[in-house]
């Protein structure tokens, strides 16, 4: 698959580098072409630095890997090459640090659909860090890393699940667009806790346990 990816910092590299090494074709666009170029050649796999518009319009599969406060001016710049396209959305809007976690905008992605509004928007990888998706490491207490999904077109979505496939995840469909807000505040309530020293995983037991029933009742 041809993949465009916006934006030349860590998540670019984390997953450009994975699915480079599943066999994408990957340009990575950034204002700062050399910039672009150096992310790029970290990737390897014959991935390309270029221009935004070049990237944008390079994908039949977007990221936008960028922070929130860059989206508006690359969306009215090029937001018009993503009409019918699939354009993954893995930002949160972490507020500026007060000694707390919490968000900047509600529902990052819902915007990108209203500024966009014939693209297929996806809502993935916004759950870990860069560090995680760069990691080989898949399975965590035997069970392979989740990756959710939100979305209203069922084969941007479906796109989007085998791309997270190639990169050993296991993806699941959490929703349409509207639930993607609910992605972006357990993010920054789970980081909060991380950031804390606290297990955010030790929140849930497992799925067999979700609906137990306690003996005698």
């Amino acid at each position: 698959m041809r993949i465009g990816i916006i934006g030349a910092g860590q998540m670019a590299r984390a997953l450009g580098g994975g699915w480079a090494a599943a066999g994408h074709e990957i340009v990575i666009g950034a204002r700062d072409i050399a910039r672009a170029e150096q992310t790029a050649a970290a990737v390897g796999h014959g991935a390309r630095g270029a221009t935004i518009a070049a990237a944008a319009a390079w994908g039949e599969a977007t990221l936008l890997a960028l922070p929130v406060s860059a989206l508006t001016d690359v969306l009215s710049e090029v937001g018009v090459v993503f009409t019918g396209h699939t354009l993954i959305d893995c930002a949160n809007a972490f507020a500026p640090d007060s000694g707390g976690f919490t968000l900047s905008e509600d529902a990052v992605a819902e915007r990108i659909a209203a500024t966009v509004p014939g693209a297929h928007v996806v809502k993935a990888f916004n759950l870990c860090a860069a560090e995680v998706w760069a990691s080989p490491q898949r399975e965590f207490e035997g069970r392979t890393l989740m990756v959710p999904l939100c979305g209203d077109d069922a084969a941007a979505v479906a796109r989007v699940a085998a791309l997270a496939e190639d990169l050993k995840l296991r993806p699941v469909h959490a929703g349409g667009l509207r639930q993607a807000r609910y992605l972006e505040a357990a993010s920054v309530f789970a980081v909060g806790l991380w950031f804390g020293g606290h297990d955010a995983r030790a929140m849930f037991p497992p799925l067999e346990a979700a609906f137990a029933v306690p003996d005698g009742e």
